[in-house]
C-alpha cells in the first residue's frame, strides 16, 4: 500500500510536468510565430532584454527529453526493480536530462528538478542520506531559480511573452502559469507529507509541511492581486482613451453646432431650430456612446453598424451639426476586420475630425482610406490653422497608443493644415465570411 501510493504521487508529478514543459516550451513557440506573423517584432523586441534562439527546436528538443525521462521512469519500475546501481544511473542521468530541460527553458520552470529529487527520495533510506538529498535539492533549485539568475544574465521571460496578449488574455495565461508552478509544488508537499508520516510519524515535520502549503496559496493570492491589479490599469488606460474619444468628439460637434446657431439666431429662427434638433441628436447619441464606452469599451456605432457604415454616419452628423466639411473617401472595398483593427481605425478619425475642428478651426476635412498589400494607409487632411511645434497631447498621444499596439505607425504634419498618416498592419486582410 506505502509503494502504491509512492508510485501514485509519482507518476502524477510525471504526468504533470510533462504538461507544463509542454505547455511552456509551446507557448513561446507559438508566440514567437504569431509576434512574426503580425509583424510586432520590432515592438515586441524594444521591450525585452533577450529572446530564446530558435523556440520551434527548443519546443521538439524538451519533448524529447521528456521522453527519455519517461523511458528512465519505466525502467526504474518494471526492467530494475531491486538493482540499485541500475536505479542510482537512472535516477543520475533524470536529474541530467531535468537540468537540460530547465536550461532550454531559460530557468523559467524548475518544477522539474523537484519531481527528480521526489523520485531520489523514495529510494534512500538513512535519515543523513535523506537530509543530504534535501540541501542538495534546495541548492539546486535555487541556482536554477529565474529572479536569482536574471539579476546577473540575461535571459527571456515567459512574462514577456504573456504580455504580448490583451488584458484578458493576460489574466487567464498568468493565472494558468502560477496555478502549474503551484500545483507541482503541491503536489511535492503532499507527497512528502506522505513519505513522512510513513517513514517516521513525524508530525511536528508534517505541520511545517502544511505551514510551506499556507505560503504556497499565500504566494497563488499574491499573484491573482497582481495580475488583478496589472488588468485594472490596462483597463483604467483604455477606458480614459474610449471616454477621451467619445466625449471629446461630441462636444465638439456640439460646440460647433452652437457656434452656427448663433450666427442665424436673427436671420433665420427656422433653420436655428432645425440646426438645434439635429444638434439634441447628435447629443443624445453621444450620450449613449458615452454610456456604452464606459459599460462595453466599444463604439456604440460598432456595435450596431459596419466599420463604413459607422464612419460614414459619423461624418454625416459632424457635417450637420458643425460649420466644417468633411469629406470621406475609401477605396477599400471591404472594411471588415477584427475587433481591435476596426475600432482604432474608428477612433483615430473620430480624433481627426475633432481635433481639425477643436484646434484647427478648419472648414474643410479630407478623410482618405487606402490599401497596400496587408495594411490600411489611412489619412486626415484639414485646410485649418495648422501647427509649427505638434505637442504631445492627450488625442495624438492616444492615437499612437492605439496604432502602435497593433504594430503600426502614426505621423503627423503640420506645415499646411493638419495631417495625420496612419499605416496599420491588418492581419487578415480582406478573408471573411
Amino acid at each position: 500500500m506505502k509503494g502504491k501510493r509512492i508510485r501514485i504521487f509519482q507518476v502524477g508529478l510525471l504526468i504533470l510536468n510533462i504538461f507544463t514543459v509542454t505547455a511552456i516550451s509551446g507557448f513561446i513557440s507559438a508566440t514567437t510565430m504569431l509576434i512574426c506573423r503580425n509583424y510586432d517584432a520590432r515592438e515586441f523586441l524594444s521591450g525585452v532584454t533577450a529572446i530564446p534562439w530558435d523556440p520551434r527546436w527548443k519546443m521538439w528538443a524538451c519533448i524529447i527529453l521528456l521522453a527519455l525521462l519517461c523511458v528512465g521512469f519505466g525502467l526504474r519500475e518494471k526492467v530494475f526493480k531491486t538493482n540499485m546501481t541500475a536505479i542510482t544511473t537512472c535516477l543520475v542521468g533524470e536529474l541530467l536530462l531535468a537540468i537540460v530541460i530547465v536550461y532550454l527553458l531559460n530557468f523559467n520552470y524548475n518544477g522539474i528538478l523537484i519531481m527528480v529529487f521526489a523520485n531520489m527520495l523514495a529510494y534512500v533510506k538513512e535519515r543523513k542520506a535523506q537530509t543530504t538529498l534535501m540541501v542538495l535539492a534546495i541548492v539546486c533549485i535555487m541556482l536554477a531559480d529565474y529572479s536569482l539568475l536574471s539579476v546577473g544574465y540575461r535571459l527571456y521571460s515567459i512574462e514577456s511573452y504573456i504580455a504580448y496578449y490583451d488584458a484578458a488574455a493576460q489574466r487567464t495565461l498568468l493565472g494558468i502559469y502560477n496555478v502549474l508552478i503551484s500545483l507541482n509544488m503541491a503536489v511535492f508537499i503532499m507527497y512528502c507529507v506522505d513519505f513522512i508520516v510513513t517513514q517516521r510519524g513525524t508530525i511536528d515535520e508534517v505541520n511545517a509541511l502544511y505551514e510551506e502549503l499556507e505560503k504556497v496559496n499565500e504566494q497563488i493570492q499574491e499573484y491573482a492581486v497582481m495580475s488583478e491589479k496589472m488588468a485594472e490599469t490596462r483597463e483604467r488606460n483604455r477606458l480614459a482613451r474610449e471616454i477621451h474619444d467619445t466625449l471629446g468628439h461630441t462636444l465638439t460637434g456640439i460646440a460647433a453646432g452652437i457656434d452656427a446657431c448663433i450666427a442665424t439666431i436673427d436671420v433665420a429662427p427656422d433653420m436655428t431650430k432645425k440646426q438645434l434638433e439635429v444638434i439634441s441628436g447628435v447629443t443624445r447619441d453621444g450620450i449613449k456612446d458615452i454610456r456604452r464606452s464606459v459599460s462595453e469599451l466599444r463604439p456604440d456605432a460598432l456595435e450596431r453598424f459596419s466599420l463604413d457604415y459607422a464612419i460614414s454616419k459619423m461624418v454625416t452628423d459632424m457635417n450637420a451639426v458643425s460649420g466644417a466639411k468633411v469629406y470621406f473617401n475609401c477605396q477599400v472595398k471591404n472594411l471588415k476586420f477584427d475587433e481591435d483593427e476596426e475600432n482604432a481605425i474608428y477612433r483615430v478619425i473620430q480624433e481627426g475630425i475633432t481635433n481639425a475642428i477643436r484646434h484647427g478651426k478648419a472648414e474643410k476635412i479630407w478623410i482618405t482610406m487606402t490599401k497596400e498589400g496587408a495594411d490600411i494607409c489611412l489619412q486626415i487632411k484639414d485646410n485649418g490653422v495648422g501647427s509649427k511645434e505638434i505637442k504631445n497631447g492627450f488625442g495624438t498621444k492616444h492615437m499612437k497608443e492605439r496604432i502602435g499596439m497593433l504594430g503600426g505607425t502614426v505621423s503627423f504634419d503640420g506645415s499646411n493644415g493638419f495631417t495625420v498618416n496612419a499605416r496599420i498592419p491588418i492581419r487578415w486582410g480582406e478573408n471573411y465570411d
